[in-house]
């Protein structure tokens, strides 16, 4: 199953959370004319470094298949960052 939502939590200094919901589909939809051509230039990138094109694209979607429920926490000092895929 693809991601369907990516929530990114940061905290402020203040130590309140700020959290941003983005839904993959609809910014998928807008950003499609850019997927283009990252995959055109991925193709070339792939023909230029004899690497198997087919082989790349599977990999690929084997990392976006396995995202949901990922979830990614850095914390440093004052500064923390959640990602999280559901």
């Amino acid at each position: 199953m693809i991601p369907q939502l990516v929530t990114v939590g940061y905290r402020r200094a203040d130590g309140r959370w700020l959290r941003l919901y983005v839904p993959v589909v609809p910014v998928g939809l807008v950003l499609s004319p850019l997927l283009l051509l990252a995959v055109l230039a991925g193709l070339v990138a792939c023909l230029a470094t004899r690497v198997d094109p087919v082989g790349a694209l599977r990999g690929t979607g084997r990392v976006l298949w396995a995202l949901p429920g990922t979830r990614i926490e850095i914390d440093q000092g004052r500064t923390a960052v959640l990602v999280s895929v559901r």
